[in-house]
């Protein structure tokens, strides 16, 4: 965790000037993402599925997270950005709570205002086949003042985001990633979470994609 804190830090101190670019949208996905607090431990670990025309998210940590790690986040999320609405899914006791949604940013989707940082090369650049390209934005959460930096590789495709908010850093990695929505009907909204009212935000409560790993 560490290392990669430092890896952000040296691509910070180290980004050089570059022609200006735009950032891009990735295409339909299925894979894995974990997420790390700063202090190493592992906040969850699950599959998740993104529909990026409908802007639409699936992320569930429970039976997919691997004996080693002692997690203490089990999350079942089913999010509609453009809808502007989020349910938290508990399909073991048949409950849902649906909630309004303040921002429409995850970790695999780069904000059209992301300022570009630069071009670093994970591995060797000068062996082919041995590297790999991967561009770096940064920006701030609208709605949530919360800064992040987003990396990504050729083809839009989600290398890691480190989210920072207050005194909370978070590391989302995306792993063993295929271009296509395997399961659809993981994106269609369970059952018994139809009908549901949309529940009231306490107040000086943020509802984000983010704040739901804090």
């Amino acid at each position: 965790m560490y290392a990669a804190v430092s890896l952000f830090v040296l691509i910070c101190l180290t980004a050089s000037t570059h022609a200006e670019q735009h950032s891009c949208h990735p295409p339909n996905m299925t894979g894995i993402m974990s997420v790390l607090s700063m202090k190493g431990d592992v906040k969850t670990y699950g599959t998740f599925v993104y529909d990026s025309m409908g802007k639409k998210l699936r992320f569930r940590s429970n039976e997919t997270t691997p004996t080693t790690f002692n997690t203490s986040l089990s999350l079942d999320l089913l999010v509609f950005f453009e809808e502007e609405i989020l349910y938290e899914i508990d399909s073991k006791n048949q409950s849902c709570e649906k909630k309004a949604l303040h921002s429409t940013m995850n970790s695999l989707d780069i904000p059209d205002d992301a300022k570009f940082l630069t071009t670093v090369h994970a591995g060797s650049a000068s062996v082919e086949g041995e590297g790999i390209k991967i561009n770096v934005w940064v920006g701030t959460e609208t709605g949530t003042k919360g800064f992040y930096s987003m990396s990504e590789t050729m083809g839009c495709l989600p290398f890691s985001t480190f989210y920072f908010s207050g005194s909370t850093t978070l590391l989302f990695s995306h792993l063993d990633i295929e271009t296509e929505i395997k399961d659809p009907d993981l994106l269609m909204i369970p059952s018994f979470c139809q009908g549901l009212p949309v529940e009231e935000t306490p107040e000086g409560t943020v509802n984000s994609f983010f704040n739901e790993f804090m």
